[in-house]
């Protein structure tokens, strides 16, 4: 309507969808998540939601993993398997984004990113990769890299399909002493994921050596004595660290899930019992070997137990 020489426009509120407007992509993608910006204005405010570049670092991420799977399924098809700079490189350009991916998550959270299940998957696949990047050079396990890689995708694909990247309501301040707890425990579960690939890795030469069947990557492994003095170092960090992460678990402030509770013991003695074995020589290395396969299984199908007790009970 208009006013003397003046013009007067009644504005009316206006909310713009822009990916349900413009996007046709599958409802995968679009489950990726969202992420709103409220622009200023003097009326209701104008909501723009775009798909969030975290995502998008973790898929590059799982896609440079991929990579170093590819090439090792194809030098393995060809049977002329040669460690070489790229499996590392590719592990190494995935683990920064992981870590760009965590960064920007916690930022966004304001609190460290083990708020749900999805990213408690890819804070473990972070871990195994730090541990590998810290471990393969180390202990001239360059190969080890060949059977990193697969993990690692295996844990960041499941997240990424599996509709867990679920929001809960924050009902607590950050707790820097919980967020340690968990933290340091998931880095264990990275030693214990590297244990669980240097045995596979044990079995997979001593069979070979068994059968007399020698394929190219026989060459490239490392010696038998090699691998299970990493399998044993990587047993004592990853029991070291998870020590630490239990024991400060009861200092957190806040009482913690009897079910979340009884598991962690489950999956400490457990390894306490390897390495007791292992001390006084009453396990064979082949068995160790096998037994860090088995533990680390286990450990995977605890803790998915122990993210849905802390996500579904309500602690005081």
């Amino acid at each position: 309507m208009k006013t003397g020489s003046k013009a007067i426009f009644a504005l009316r509120p206006v909310t713009f969808d822009y990916v349900k407007a413009f996007d046709t992509s599958p409802p995968f993608f679009r489950h990726f998540g969202e992420v709103q910006h409220r622009l200023p204005s003097r009326g209701p405010a104008l909501r723009i939601t775009f798909l969030r570049v975290d995502r998008y670092l973790l898929i590059i991420s799982t896609i440079c993993f991929l990579a170093a799977v590819m090439r090792t399924g194809i030098a393995l098809r060809g049977r002329v398997f040669r460690p070489g700079k790229f499996n590392f490189l590719a592990i190494g350009l995935g683990f920064l984004f992981q870590t760009a991916f965590l960064s920007i998550r916690g930022h966004a959270l304001g609190r460290c990113p083990l708020t749900n299940l999805f990213e408690v998957f890819i804070f473990l696949a972070w871990s195994v990769a730090m541990i590998y990047m810290l471990v393969g050079p180390a202990y001239r396990l360059s190969l080890m890299g060949a059977f990193t890689a697969p993990l690692v995708v295996l844990l960041q694909g499941f997240a990424l399909i599996a509709p867990i990247d679920v929001r809960h309501p924050i009902k607590v301040p950050p707790n820097s002493s919980l967020e340690f707890h968990a933290s340091i425990s998931l880095i264990a579960y990275g030693a214990f994921a590297l244990a669980c690939i240097a045995g596979v890795m044990y079995l997979v030469q001593e069979r070979q050596l068994k059968t007399r069947h020698l394929r190219s990557i026989f060459y490239h492994l490392p010696p038998l004595t090699d691998l299970f003095a990493a399998i044993t170092r990587l047993l004592w960090v990853g029991f070291i660290l998870y020590t630490v992460g239990i024991a400060s678990g009861f200092f957190t402030g806040r009482p913690l899930p009897r079910v979340q509770v009884v598991a962690a013991i489950a999956v400490w003695l457990l390894y306490a019992a390897i390495l007791q074995g292992r001390y006084f020589r009453r396990i064979a290395p082949k068995r160790v070997a096998a037994l860090c396969i088995v533990g680390f299984s286990a450990a995977l199908t605890l803790l998915w137990g122990i993210t849905f007790s802390a996500q579904t009970h309500s602690v005081p």
